[in-house]
This record gives C-alpha cells, structure tokens and sequence, in this order.
C-alpha cells in the first residue's frame, strides 16, 4: 500500500513535469509561425526597450525576406518546432513512472545546461546580440529548474519504495 507521503511526492513529480512537457510544446509550436509572431511583437513593441524592438525589427526583415525568397529554409524551423514535441512526449515516460525513467530528468537537465555553451559561443559567430543570447540562456534556467525539483524528489520517492 501506498504511504501518504509517497502520493504526494508522485503528484508533485507529475505536476512538475507537466509543466515541462507544456512549456516544451509551447516553445515547439511557436518555431511555426515565426514570421507572424514576429509580426505581432512589433506591433505591440512599445513594451520592448529600444535595443529589443530593433533587433525584433532585423530579424523579422531577415525572416521576411528569406520566406519570400527561399521559403524552403524555414523547414529547418519547422523541424525544430517536431523535435520540441518529440522531446515532450518522452517525458511521458518519468510522468507514468519516475523513479525507473528518472534518466529521462538527468537528460532534460543535461540538455539544459548544454544550452548555456551552445548560446555564448554560437551567438557571437552568429552575430547574436548578447542581450538576446541570455534569453536563450534563460531556456536553460526555466528548464532545469523543474528537472532539478522532478529529480530530487524522485530520488526521495526511490528511498521510500
């Protein structure tokens, strides 16, 4: 039979995760529709500081006119939008049982802090400006928070079986 505490640190898991694979799709159907979310940011860019609404301005021009004349590249986004979501439903696997799936976690954590080092060396090259590549960075802070709090309570979870 189940302990009390067992449920609750099941349900907290659970929830956690939730939250992950939610914020996962969304970050994967967002790469969709690029050009127009673009769009609808620079409408309503008078919320942004000066230094983000222009560099929102180069890249929906950049965007823009890369649809216009090689709309195949943007495929690239779109498989990038496909790996979100398969990477979401792998975390079904710790959802419907944590403590054998927990390698899962350690993966998703893995992967957000490998994000730190692709953003702060790939930005420069790719001409990125700094402010943007620690939004990028803080992907890997949002991720691995609720990995992290998943993690400790599986292993809390794993003594209690």
């Amino acid at each position: 039979m189940k302990t009390q505490k067992e449920k609750k640190l099941k349900t907290s898991i659970r929830k956690w995760i939730l939250v992950f694979i939610v914020f996962l799709i969304l970050s994967g159907i967002t790469a969709f529709p690029i050009e127009s979310e673009l769009s609808f940011l620079i409408n309503h860019s008078s919320y942004f500081p000066e230094l983000m609404k222009n560099w929102l301005i180069t890249i929906y021009n950049a965007v823009g006119e890369t649809n216009s004349k090689y709309p195949f590249l943007s495929y690239g986004t779109d498989w990038l939008a496909f790996a979100h979501l398969v990477i979401a439903v792998v975390f079904i696997g710790p959802l419907m049982n944590p403590v054998k799936n927990i390698w899962v976690i350690q993966f998703g954590m893995i992967a957000c802090i490998m994000i730190f080092p692709l953003a702060l060396i790939a930005g420069p090259i790719r001409d990125i400006p700094f402010f943007w590549q620690l939004i990028d960075c803080s992907f890997g802070v949002f991720g691995f928070i609720p990995l992290y709090l998943c993690y400790r309570k599986i292993k809390i979870l794993e003594l209690t079986q």
